[in-house]
């Protein structure tokens, strides 16, 4: 094969190693498709816990205040 031969069959060889890729790339393996993504939902749980904390620290006072009129008025 001369050197104007593989050159020529180069962009070929490319577009297929592309679309071969991309293939691979939207189609996962099958043993991978129950895993999940545990560190994301660690993360998203940890999170919600922070901000829940910070809420509470910040508004305490009034989130009491708030339950315990609630209660008041159930009770009448």
């Amino acid at each position: 094969m001369t050197t104007r031969t593989r050159l020529r069959s180069l962009p070929g060889l490319l577009a297929f190693a592309l679309l071969t890729r991309l293939q691979a790339a939207a189609a996962p393996a099958d043993d991978d498709h129950e895993r999940g993504d545990v560190p994301g939902w660690v993360m998203i749980t940890l999170m919600s816990a922070v901000l829940v904390a910070a809420i509470l620290v910040v508004a305490q006072d009034a989130l009491l205040e708030l339950f315990e009129s609630a209660i008041a008025q159930v009770r009448r």
